[in-house]
């Protein structure tokens, strides 16, 4: 029987719940998921440019397991790059380091408990309908 998987440590959660190519209508368009800890290993690797070492430390797994979660996010990327698909950025097995939350109205993130934090949009959102994002 398979030892369970444990969550990941996610530092952050996207700006964006995903992106789809230019031109198509996103009805017209098939999808390939991405989940929260395969953004995060491109996020450390190929932004922070942190060595996969490094990267690993931060979402608490081993080497192996973190060159396992970028090589699938490679291939999931590459996919839907070559095969003109949308990418939708979820699930997953993680956890925030901190509460997140993100606004209902202007869908800002916002760092801080949901019933605490209000929205700080540059747009003067000002909105208190926050959604959790911490599973």
């Amino acid at each position: 029987m398979a030892r369970p998987e444990k969550n990941r440590k996610v530092s952050q959660p996207p700006i964006m719940k995903g992106f789809k190519p230019y031109g198509i209508p996103r009805c017209k368009l098939e999808t390939v998921q991405l989940t929260l800890e395969e953004y995060e290993s491109i996020r450390l690797v190929n932004y922070e440019m942190l060595p996969q070492k490094d990267a690993a430390v931060h979402m608490n797994v081993s080497r192996p397991t973190l060159t396992r979660i970028y090589n699938k996010a490679l291939k999931n990327i590459s996919k839907a790059f070559i095969e003109g698909k949308a990418i939708e950025i979820e699930g997953g097995n993680y956890e925030f380091d901190k509460a997140w939350s993100r606004c209902k109205n202007c869908h800002n993130l916002v760092e801080g408990e949901h019933h605490k934090a209000k929205c700080k949009n540059k747009k003067n959102c000002k909105s208190k309908g926050l959604k959790k994002l911490n599973i």
